[in-house]
């Protein structure tokens, strides 16, 4: 056998040379020559179980035993089926030598026994046919053996046997036969269905035409649900293994069994507070389940659009959303990942889904009669938790429900009303009965008295959401006034105001052990509240964008935009701060409607020239666009599946939202929610705008009305050499003007060259004054002119290289028209000789010869017919042979009887001649 000899080629590297030999060599050796030659069937079975105890302790008894032990094992599996302890014994040293024994573990390097073993008997297909054969054994042991067996042999070679196992008739069967066996054997099979499933589609195919939804829901059934353990795991990732990229499977599950079975796992039974860690990872694998439903499939599949969605309506009819906020909002006592992963769910039912949006705004939850609207519970826990990852789940709930649902925002804006100034800084417990506005603005508002403003900054997000993209929720917010915490600081202000107030805020907060965050960009209290600034950042560009209103609110406070140059050129913020000032000061311009002095678009660029430089400022943007916040901002990405690897430590299912200290600003896990990449693609579009229009406001500063002034006419009693000096004077400071204003223009042109975002060509940087601005504006004419010219040729060319394709085409048909007329010429010279040859050759033969040829073959039809004659001649006269000895028989004169036979025949002659 060529695998043996290769393996053993292997053994003799690990062991040494073929002459040092080992114990377990010569060991392993006898016991197979006992098992293969042995006499006595007692001494065979003891010698099978002397090598199964070897192979399972020793790695050199494993490696001797897959050099020389699988043909003598696989023939006790063929040829003594009726020896059931046999077949045992060889069952169990098979799954031995492919176990891999941790207590031996080697160098990374080292052969892998249990590797090589799997691969060897792997490799041929008969090898697993046998395996699924003794599935059909009456033996309890063999089939269970052979299952674990099988499934050791998936674990270290899996393509191999998927591929296997599909070639052989029935071997999927076989395999779903056994989920009806016995307990033991049927955990056994689920596992094994489990690994099977995971990546192979065509057995997934298989195993649900085979008929797996109904045996699965029915073994989920018999073992508890939710409450169950293992096992039903094992179900659920069995489950999910054929829901996760098979819209097709999807469907059949829906319009065969429903999603009834599904949902009543998710059902809490028995103790509500009563979460082990096996039903958290249950109930976490069934809303996996779910989301694969609200996926409807993968992305490549044409389907998948109008699956998602017929699967998110028959959720909801089914009542999901009960059982959703059970688990998510009501069931406080659930484990954090399975409150964060019901509310993402709700989140996902409700995207781009009007029914769905308008079943969760009219959601109540609670009791009679304190029925509160679910919005409210979900907003009032997102603005409580001490979970960051809980935040997270419930702001993506919320930014589902404002995404192209105007009527969401509006109803949601119409309840932003400002309660009594008691119930502004009241404790949240008070905060059961106030509306769902009511309540946000508490949470703007609280977080400047505890001195803590991450509450501020969740309300902020959520605010976010409200406002996105309706002017009409802007406009309905900028209304807000807030009264002063004391009366004495002064009267309301715009919410607007109040936000900028926390953004400064922000900068100057101080940690609880004193350290102001702003010493430095590392230090755990930044670490703590880094996504305060980038979220009410966030807020401020989303109200200002394409809102006149906003912008001319946040102007109105002079320290506003002086506070923003300031930010933009801090050093000690971070790069996401510096770029999102920058934005929000580019808002002012591009969104800038006024007219007054010192806030129009002009001002505002002229103070960013000043105070910040524009090659400064557009630098701030292209850090920020390479920064790891935005360059790794992705789409949501469904949560790695669940399995026993992964759900064996419950670190897989902790809270993520409590980071380390020395985790980097830039990669904060709210931080990374919060700018998702429809915001990141948002601030790129806003960008390349706000560059566009401040380079237009500087090549068109702002026009002046034509008046004359005041200083050109000529005073009251003023004589002509003093109206003329005072003429003088102006036309000289108009001039000092004019020169500084030209002056500042050449800074901007050469800033704007020397900053990497404008695509700038080399020429263009070195542009310093007029002169070379004109220098530049001839360059530009010639090389445009010449790129015409060029344009020109290269369409000539073009034409003329198709001409000459043209002519070369028709050239080559002539030609091959041409030698189909040679070659059908000499066909035809060819065939006209062949026919002259033929004339003469019939004219110059023998014409005796064709007569004599005719002769005999009439004279061999004429004996052909003589011949034929004789036989039927010589077939009548044996007639008459034996009717004369018939006649003699019985006392006839036979000589006589023909004599007279004779005579009558003449007569009758003579009568036919007459």
């Amino acid at each position: 056998m060529d695998l043996v000899a290769k393996y053993q080629g292997v053994v003799g590297r690990v062991f040494g040379n073929e002459n040092s030999g080992s114990s377990e060599d010569s060991y392993v050796e006898r016991l197979l020559d006992r098992i293969s030659n042995g006499v006595l069937a007692e001494d065979r079975r003891a010698a099978i179980l002397d090598l199964q105890s070897v192979v399972t302790e020793s790695r050199a008894g494993q490696m001797a035993f897959g050099a020389m032990g699988f043909p003598v094992i696989l023939s006790v599996l063929k040829e003594e089926r009726d020896d059931v302890e046999m077949v045992r014994g060889a069952l169990e040293t098979l799954v031995s030598a492919l176990t891999p024994l941790d207590h031996a573990k080697g160098p990374m390097n080292e052969v892998q026994p249990a590797l090589m073993n799997s691969d060897l008997l792997s490799r041929e297909v008969d090898n697993i046919s046998l395996l699924l054969s003794l599935l059909s054994e009456e033996d309890f042991y063999v089939r269970y053996y052979t299952l674990q067996l099988l499934t050791a042999l998936l674990t270290n070679s899996p393509q191999r046997l998927q591929e296997a196992i599909l070639t052989i008739p029935r071997g999927i069967t076989r395999l779903m036969d056994m989920l009806m066996d016995r307990e033991v054997i049927r955990n056994e099979a689920l596992l094994l269905l489990t690994y099977l499933t995971r990546e192979a589609e065509q057995i997934q195919k298989i195993v649900v035409f085979e008929g797996a939804f109904e045996k699965i829901f029915s073994i989920i059934k018999e073992e508890g649900g939710s409450e169950g353990g293992v096992v039903v795991q094992d179900c659920l990732e069995l489950l999910n293994n054929l829901l996760r990229n098979s819209a097709s499977n999807q469907v059949l599950l829906r319009e065969t069994m429903g999603f009834d079975q599904l949902l009543s796992i998710l059902k809490l039974r028995g103790t509500t507070y009563r979460f082990t860690q096996q039903k958290t990872i249950n109930l976490l694998s069934v809303l996996e389940t779910i989301n694969l439903l609200i996926m409807g499939g993968p992305e490549t599949d044409p389907g998948r659009d109008a699956n998602k969605l017929t699967n998110k309506t028959v959720l909801v009819q089914k009542k999901v959303l009960d059982h959703l906020f059970m688990l998510g909002v009501e069931s406080q006592w659930a484990p954090v990942p399975v409150r964060c992963m019901a509310l993402h769910s709700i989140g996902d039912l409700i995207a781009n889904h009007p029914k769905n949006l308008e079943e969760l705004a009219s959601k109540r939850l609670g009791e009679e009669p304190d029925l509160e609207p679910a919005l409210n519970s979900v907003l009032r826990i997102l603005l409580r938790t001490s979970s960051k990852q809980e935040f997270m789940a419930a702001d993506y709930l919320f930014k589902n429900f404002c995404q192209q649902n105007p009527d969401g925002q509006t109803m949601l804006a119409s309840t932003l009303i400002l309660q009594p100034q008691s119930m502004i800084y009241a404790p949240f417990e008070e905060d059961v009965n106030m509306s769902f506005g009511s309540m946000l603005l508490h949470g703007l508002t609280t977080g400047e008295n505890e001195g803590d403003l991450e509450t501020c900054s969740r309300a902020a997000s959520v605010l976010s959401h409200v406002i996105k993209g309706n002017n009409q929720c802007k406009e309905k917010v900028l209304q807000i006034q807030l009264e002063a915490p004391m009366p004495t600081l002064g009267g309301p202000e715009p919410l607007l105001h109040r936000m900028v107030k926390y953004l400064a805020l922000a900068s100057s907060m101080k940690s609880k052990d004193g350290k102001s965050s702003t010493s430095t960009s590392t230090s755990t209290s930044t670490s703590e509240n880094v996504f305060v600034q980038p979220i009410i950042l966030k807020l401020l560009i989303i109200w200002l964008f394409d809102c006149p209103n906003a912008v001319q609110c946040f102007l109105d406070s002079r320290p506003h935009l002086t506070y923003l140059l300031e930010l933009v050129s801090n050093p000690t913020t971070t790069v996401c701060v510096r770029g999102l000032a920058a934005v929000l000061l580019g808002e002012c311009v591009i969104y800038n409607k006024s007219n007054a002095s010192g806030r129009d678009a002009f001002s505002i660029v002229d103070a960013i020239s000043q105070k910040v430089g524009l090659t400064s400022y557009f630098l701030k943007f292209d850090e920020m666009q390479k920064s790891s916040l935005f360059t790794s901002a992705k789409p949501f990405l469904p949560r790695k599946p669940l399995t026993r690897s992964t759900a064996a430590s419950m670190a897989e299912i902790e809270d993520v939202g409590n980071e380390s200290s020395d985790q980097k600003n830039e990669n904060h896990p709210m931080l990374t929610s919060v700018f998702d990449s429809p915001f990141v693609y948002f601030m790129k579009r806003l960008e390349a705008d706000i560059r566009e229009k401040i380079v237009e406001a500087y090549s068109s500063p702002k026009t002046q009305v034509t008046v004359v002034p005041a200083e050109l006419e000529q005073k009251s009693g003023e004589n002509d050499v003093d109206y003329i000096k005072r003429l003088k004077t102006f036309v000289e400071k108009q001039c000092h003007e004019i020169q500084d204003l030209l002056s500042r223009n050449a800074t901007l042109a050469e800033d704007l060259a020397k900053t990497g975002g404008n695509n700038s060509s080399p020429l263009e940087r070195k542009v310093s004054g007029g002169a070379d601005r004109v220098q530049l504006e001839t360059m530009r004419r010639d090389l445009q002119e010449a790129s015409q010219r060029i344009e020109m040729l290269k369409a000539e060319k073009a034409k003329a290289e198709s001409e000459a394709s043209t002519y070369k085409n028709l050239a080559g048909k002539t030609e091959s028209d041409l030698k189909s007329l040679s070659d059908a010429y000499n066909s035809l010279e060819q065939a006209n000789f062949r026919l002259e040859k033929e004339v003469k050759a019939l004219k110059s033969g023998d014409i005796e010869a064709l007569k004599e040829e005719a002769r005999e073959e009439a004279l061999k039809e004429s004996e052909a017919e003589l011949n034929d004659l004789l036989v039927c001649l010589g077939q009548e006269q044996s007639k008459v042979d034996k009717l004369g000895n018939r006649l003699r028989e019985l006392g006839e004169d036979v000589d006589k009887l023909l004599e007279d036979i004779g005579d009558d025949v003449g007569a009758d002659d003579g009568d036919d001649e007459d």
